[in-house]
């Protein structure tokens, strides 16, 4: 996200006439790829030299041309092409372990599955999985004669699409309307449609190119959504729409004109309020609307300045506030409603504790529930509204992650919690506050034999080079770990946004940690498991300590022999991407393979163009290169531009033609770049689905695809062949 005035005088010309700019690419691969042919070449893509001047100083990219926003230019659908062609060829040899490992993922998932019923306004609410479905059904099941209803079947409305993806529903506080919102090409533009529940008919309401979200005014008959600019897919004006009106007579609500903020909208759990929250990096707030009045004007709760964030729930008359305004790691105040705009007037009610970061609230009838860091280790608080007394709850694992879902009643001393260790399938509790006891609602069965019992995990810290110690957490099945260097290691980051890596429970990675691999998850700066500052120490001219971090944490776990120093594996996704880009260029000696999924790798000239999406959002994360410090510095690092004549470890790349986050161009060119500049004859493969975006493909079992094939490459290059 971006803060403060661009600098005017930067100039970014470039310098590549018109007719090379409309240049189509010529690539070259063999016509015929098969199983048999040991000689096929990986596609070569044509080099048309692109000027971008920055600051006086000159960039060539040769493989601008790449970048086509229709996608549907030939010569680069036909390049992309070539890339899986190829892909498939180099990866054939580990075909028959891709489909096992596939096959084994997905036959852990119990087939007949539901989620945990939420219960609101006299229903109870959950998602029901059938046998091979793909997609879950959405149900209501009335809470006086247990009369089931199907809301949305997911696998009828997915029928003929090659993607699919369902977005929100909400329902009429009167119980009579559904809305939902779909998204048909992943680009996360979601059309929103409605039902009446009474005659089980469609309306003919339709609303297009949203975020998705809808929130209900308590008429029945009112609803706000945000709608989202086509170019940058930025979600920036909140319309009003009536039932029974069409799209263009809805009213703007509220229009962000900054574009360095996000948008969304949300109500409080009595239905009191319409709320809009505007989010930046470094500073975020909220207005509001009375539900019972929706052509009511909105009003700043406070008012938004640099360098505030807070947020805000409803408890009768009292608001209370996480706010970080004289705390990093943020504190609770509370305030009324008529006092919101005076701060001088909000009342603490937890104080700020520089050890402990609280990371998330909930607010019920009596008390107040806090989700917290400390020392990297999640924890719950239970707080009394009337007595402030408070104490933690008591969980099983010594390393977990705990976070809140489901509380959308105000009225109740129960909370909700999603519970998980590394080896604890997800678990769902309903924790009395009263009797401070809990219930478990329920544990993800995992199927094939799983048992806890044969599965270890640790936590340990790892020393960067700067002297802070990095949290990493550990996971390997016993009878398959001997701490003497042996063990094929596979090391996950991200490190970015705030974003904590939790230590969570993956069934998937069951099928590594049964082959013998140590599975990594390294808590890098850039997120905040320690707490704000250890995001902080991780984004903008702090960005290199996130590489850092990664890398020392790699020769740490080789160091006490964790893992094999030379079947050492890494892999990220999207900003993690970036960070695997970064590290291998730094230190490619470390890593026998790496994968990179949708990876962010073409850090400055992407921040150079605001007419791509979360460009403008996320200057304050990563610099404004229009900045001459920021250029230097985000060039310096930059996966695309700092590729190397050297040799690189073998590389798995995947994307999603239809990218919203990460546009397939970046790893496009990254890979291009790699083929001419690497040194080595190690594999470089380039996989993009045609049919997806940043989330890869839709389905329950499809989707799995993706996960199997890096299980598989890394497996394959480890000599595990089974």
């Amino acid at each position: 996200m971006r803060f403060g005035l661009l600098i005017i005088s930067t100039l970014i010309v470039i310098g590549c006439s018109q007719e090379n700019s409309n240049m189509t690419s010529k690539t070259s691969v063999q016509d015929s790829v098969t199983k048999s042919d040991k000689t096929v070449l990986p596609p070569v893509a044509d080099k048309i030299p692109y000027e971008i001047k920055t600051h006086e100083e000159v960039r060539i990219d040769d493989y601008y041309w790449m970048r086509d926003d229709s996608r549907s230019d030939p010569k680069v659908i036909e390049h992309l092409n070539l890339e899986n062609r190829y892909a498939d060829h180099m990866l054939s040899d580990s075909k028959d372990l891709q489909d096992k490992i596939f096959e084994e993922i997905n036959s852990r998932l119990k087939k007949d599955d539901s989620t945990v019923p939420v219960f609101q306004r006299g229903y109870f609410y959950y998602r029901q999985f059938n046998g091979d479905m793909e997609y879950p059904v959405y149900i209501r099941k009335n809470a006086e004669n247990g009369q089931e209803e199907i809301l949305l079947d997911g696998n009828k409305m997915a029928e003929g699409k090659e993607y699919f993806a369902i977005g929100r529903y909400s329902i009429s506080t009167n119980n009579n309307i559904l809305a939902y919102s779909t998204d048909t090409i992943s680009r996360r533009l979601y059309t929103i449609e409605f039902r009446d529940l009474t005659t089980d008919k469609m309306l003919d309401d339709k609303l297009e190119n949203t975020s998705g979200q809808i929130v209900w005014a308590n008429d029945n008959q009112t609803v706000f959504y945000i709608k989202k600019d086509l170019q940058t897919l930025l979600g920036y004006q909140v319309y009003r729409h009536k039932i029974g009106t069409p799209q263009s007579e809805d009213v703007l609500v509220y229009e962000e004109k900054d574009n360095t903020f996000y948008t969304g909208i949300g109500k409080t759990k009595d239905d009191a309020l319409i709320y809009v929250y505007h989010s930046h990096t470094q500073k975020k707030g909220a207005s509001y609307i009375d539900a019972n009045k929706p052509e009511s004007e909105l009003i700043p709760f406070y008012p938004i300045e640099d360098g505030h964030e807070y947020s805000f729930q409803k408890n009768g008359d009292w608001f209370y506030v996480r706010t970080n305004w004289n705390a990093k790691n943020f504190r609770i105040m509370k305030t009324k409603i008529e006092d919101s705009q005076n701060r001088n007037k909000w009342q603490e009610v937890i104080a700020h504790n520089p050890d402990v970061f609280i990371q998330d609230y909930e607010v019920l009838k009596d008390y107040l529930v806090l989700a917290e860091k400390e020392q990297g280790k999640a924890q719950i608080r239970r707080v009394s509204l009337s007595t402030l007394d408070s104490n933690l709850l008591e969980f099983d694992d010594p390393v977990f992650v705990a976070m809140f879902t489901g509380n959308v009643n105000l009225e109740t001393n129960k909370v909700r919690l999603f519970y998980s260790s590394m080896t604890t399938p997800s678990t769902y509790y309903d924790y009395d506050l009263d009797k401070q006891t809990r219930e478990l609602l329920k544990q993800d069965e995992v199927l094939g034999g799983f048992h806890p019992s044969n599965y270890q995990s640790e936590r340990i810290s790892a020393r960067s080079r700067d002297g802070v110690d990095i949290p990493v957490s550990i996971v390997y099945r016993k009878d398959k770990f001997k701490k003497d260097g042996t063990n094929p290691l596979y090391q996950y980051a991200y490190g970015s946004y705030g974003s904590s890596t939790e230590p969570y429970f993956s069934s998937s990675m069951l099928s590594l940690l049964d082959r013998g691999f140590v599975f990594v998850r390294a808590h890098v700066r850039g997120g905040q498991e320690l707490g704000r500052h250890w995001y902080e120490d991780g984004k903008m001219f702090n960005k290199k300590n996130t590489f850092n971090d990664f890398i020392d944490v790699t020769k740490t776990l080789v160091e006490q022999k964790y893992g094999d120093p030379k079947r050492i594996f890494a892999s990220g996704g999207s900003a993690g991407g970036l960070l695997i880009g970064a590290v291998i260029n730094q230190a490619p000696e470390l890593y026998l393979g790496v994968g990179a999924h949708v990876p962010f790798v073409d850090v400055v000239t992407t921040m150079l163009d605001e007419s791509i999406p979360l460009t403008t959002n996320e200057f304050n994360e990563w610099g404004n290169p229009k900045n001459k410090d920021s250029y230097d510095y985000m060039l310096s690092y930059s996966p695309y531009d700092q590729v190397k004549k050297q040799d690189y470890p073998n590389i798995l790349v995947t994307t999603g033609l239809h990218d919203s986050q990460v546009q397939y161009f970046e790893p496009a060119k990254w890979v291009a770049k790699l083929r001419d500049y690497k040194t080595d004859s190690n594999r470089l493969i380039f996989k993009t689905n045609m049919d997806a975006g940043h989330g890869g493909s839709s389905g329950r079992f499809r989707r799995n695809k993706e996960r199997a094939l890096e299980y598989a490459f890394f497996s394959s290059l480890a000599g595990i062949n089974e």
